[in-house]
Formats: C-alpha cells, sequence, structure tokens
C-alpha cells in the first residue's frame, strides 16, 4: 500500500492510487470469498424499493434497510450466519488514517451501470469521533459531497480504482453519494462495475 500524505479534494482526504494493481487484484479475490459466503442482496428503500446497489460486508456488522428502517446487522438476512472477517488489505488502508481502534463493520457496495447513491449521513454509528474510511475497485465514481445540512452547497470529484478516501472530522457527517459511475473504463472487474468498501467503527471502542 502507498503511503503518501493524502491530498485534499474539496475538503476531502484522499490517496489516490493507495493500492497498487496487484493490491487491487487480491483485495478483489478476498472480496470473492466473502460473497460466496455473505451474498450481496438489495436492501429495501422506507418506501419498499430495492436499491440500485447491492451490498454484502465483512467484520461484525453490515449496514441494512427496510421498511422499518435503517440500522446495522450482526447476520446476513438470508442466510442467518455472521459475516466474514475483514480482510488485511482494507485493514491496512484504514490503518493508514485511524489507529486508536480497528473497524468493526466493512461494507461492500456493487455498483452496476445504472447504479447510484443518493445524498446521505452515515450517522448509525455510536461514536462519529472515528472516521469512514472508503476504498474504491473498478470503474470510477463521482463522488458527491456537501455539507451537514441537506441543502448545503455540493462538489464532485472522481474516485478511481486503488483509491482511498475518509470522511472524518468536520466532513464525518456531511451529505454525500455516487451520481453515476464510468461503466467499463475499468478492466479489474470482468463486465464492468464499481466495488466500494466503506469501514467505520459502528459500536463503541473498548
Amino acid at each position: 500500500m502507498k503511503q503518501d500524505d493524502p491530498e485534499t479534494v474539496h475538503g476531502v482526504s484522499v490517496i489516490r492510487g493507495a493500492l497498487t494493481t496487484e493490491e487491487q487484484g487480491a483485495l478483489l479475490a478476498d472480496l470473492r470469498s466473502i460473497a460466496k459466503v455473505a451474498p450481496p442482496f438489495s436492501p429495501m428503500t422506507g418506501w419498499g424499493k430495492p436499491m440500485s446497489v447491492r451490498i454484502t460486508a465483512a467484520g461484525r456488522f453490515c449496514w441494512f434497510s427496510d421498511r422499518k428502517g435503517y440500522r446495522y446487522i450482526e447476520t446476513h438476512p438470508d442466510t442467518g450466519q455472521p459475516f466474514p472477517p475483514i480482510p488485511d488489505l482494507a485493514l491496512r488502508v484504514w490503518r493508514a488514517f485511524e489507529t486508536r481502534a480497528d473497524p468493526d463493520c466493512c461494507l461492500v457496495n456493487h455498483y452496476r451501470e445504472s447504479a447510484r447513491m443518493g445524498l446521505h449521513q452515515d450517522r448509525d454509528e455510536a461514536d462519529f469521533g472515528f472516521p469512514v474510511v472508503s476504498i474504491s475497485l473498478g470503474d470510477p465514481g463521482l463522488f458527491r459531497i456537501g455539507g451537514t445540512e441537506r441543502k448545503s452547497p455540493t462538489r464532485s470529484f472522481w474516485l478511481h480504482s486503488g483509491d482511498a478516501m475518509v470522511l472524518a472530522g468536520e466532513n464525518r457527517l456531511a451529505f454525500h453519494g455516487i451520481d453515476r459511475i464510468k461503466f467499463g473504463e475499468s478492466a479489474l472487474l470482468a463486465g464492468g462495475g464499481r466495488l466500494n468498501l466503506t469501514l467505520r467503527r459502528v459500536a463503541k471502542a473498548d
């Protein structure tokens, strides 16, 4: 993993090319193993429609949504089994930004050609003093970030395969999302698409 200091893009800390091509391939192999144990699924929105993004997770927790609302779960909604451990490569990226405690959730979002993620806040965790760390794999994604209010002005920039990004400090509760991807631009995922890993602390650290 590249240990360069993060650059600041629209107020957000980003390590461009944090993972080498070989490391991206190794992490992708880890994610395929995770998907065999914890198959990706499409959460439901509050009004009962499936999200365009398919998700799975590693670690103790996975984020989940249905008509009852947003929350974290500790077992897969279909298999009832715990989620697999977080890959070592993903933990190394987290530790480049945060060393007080390791994450207990690695959410994996899979974006196909028309998938997007609307503006939202990550605010279901116990301690906002810990960051949310993102790792991009595959096709570029147009990341949008605003402020802590939904009506705040937004800025956008592209995240590419191997990039790592952190939401911390004043940006920890910023509204953010993915507007679109450049489908088929990367050769990492057969058939195109983007994988985004977000690492976070859900429970309070000991």
